[in-house]
């Protein structure tokens, strides 16, 4: 304990990714598994739900003592975030209002994003796409730590740092901007001027103590917190050759079963309601892998276990090269609106004016 970490290089495999296989397999042998696909006729209930209480809560905590909204923040306002934040996770797998609604499932990531704070729900979703299609691939799946975290963050103390610093708007939210920078895309803006407008809102009427007590909540939750175990329990090797694990305890009742994350990965279109289901029916494929059977432990392991750290990670080549332009849904609605009031016309004769008095 509080050595130097073992490991000096990611682990690079030369294998496709072990789910695409065993979907395969288990798609073979249970076709009516695909049965489980589709939406969560829940999903918009209870995130609506999680968002009102949010609500209440800052209504609640305006004018109380300080030392409680911390408390607050940590217990409960952190957990209720932390699981928006999967529940924004299962959205960008257009769970909640099925594959053909698109843009309603963008938009209900947005309403959910509201009391996080920080804009993430849209930025997520492209980035998210690629860690399925190319997990572990240099360049392009974001979850990976970057050289500088693996080298750095060394020993235990320093381990201990960085999972305090897994949050959002740190680590976890730059390493895109630095491994795999997309253009921001219109939805992304969107999500951005919706999440100021509502934090502005709260900080008015419900006062700083209500806006610290969500966005505190959300940053004490990404780091060292029980529920933030997931972010080191699913692809992190603890134990040689596996690559994915999952998790099957009490935590999945309030983060939208995202233990189940081997299932996740097999099959990234069953709502997260229906994984147990999965797993019951393809029970033979799981139930033989190693689990985790706590979140803190897997915490505490990882920053006291010399052989555990950001290389503790399966690593592959590159199979595609990066986009770095993504699609912009709104496009068809605001260049309706700009041709609508002849925007592009006055551009044109705005640059024509500018020439001719230039000439002149």
């Amino acid at each position: 304990m509080g050595g130097i970490v073992s490991r000096d290089d990611f682990l690079w495999t030369y294998d496709e990714q072990p789910h695409t296989s065993r979907r395969r397999k288990i798609v073979k042998k249970y076709p009516h598994i695909k049965d489980l696909f589709g939406i969560d006729p829940s999903l918009k209930w209870v995130i609506s739900a999680m968002v009102a209480v949010q609500i209440f809560f800052c209504w609640l905590l305006q004018d109380e003592d300080w030392l409680l909204v911390i408390l607050m923040a940590y217990c409960c306002g952190g957990v209720i975030n932390h699981a928006l934040t999967l529940a924004i996770h299962d959205i960008s797998h257009n769970t909640a209002f099925g594959q053909k609604r698109s843009l309603d499932n963008r938009l209900f990531g947005i309403f959910t994003n509201l009391p996080i704070g920080i804009p993430i729900s849209v930025a997520f979703k492209k980035y998210h796409v690629e860690h399925h299609r190319y997990l572990g691939e240099d360049g392009l799946d974001t979850d990976v730590p970057t050289e500088f975290e693996a080298k750095f963050f060394n020993s235990a103390p320093l381990k201990f740092i960085w999972l305090i610093l897994q949050v959002q708007p740190l680590f976890y939210g730059l390493r895109p901007l630095i491994i795999y920078n997309k253009l921001p895309n219109d939805l992304e803006i969107l999500n951005f001027v919706v999440q100021i407008v509502f934090d502005l809102v709260i900080l008015y009427f419900f006062g700083v103590k209500a806006l610290f007590y969500l966005i505190f909540g959300t940053l004490i939750a990404m780091g060292i917190h029980p529920s933030a175990g997931h972010f080191i329990s699913e692809h992190y090797v603890f134990t040689e050759g596996q690559e994915t694990y999952s998790y099957y305890g009490p935590w999945n009742l309030c983060t939208f079963n995202v233990g189940y994350h081997m299932e996740h990965h097999d099959f990234p279109y069953v709502p997260s309601r229906n994984l147990p289901k999965l797993r019951e029916i393809a029970a033979e494929y799981y139930s033989p892998l190693e689990q985790h059977q706590s979140w803190t432990w897997v915490l505490f392991s990882f920053v006291t276990d010399p052989k555990m750290g950001p290389y503790a990670r399966h690593k592959r080549a590159a199979s595609a090269p990066q986009v770095l332009e993504g699609r912009h849904i709104l496009r068809q609605y605001w260049e309706g609106i700009f041709n609508y009031f002849a925007f592009p016309e006055i551009m044109k004769w705005i640059s024509k004016s500018i020439i001719v008095n230039k000439s002149d």
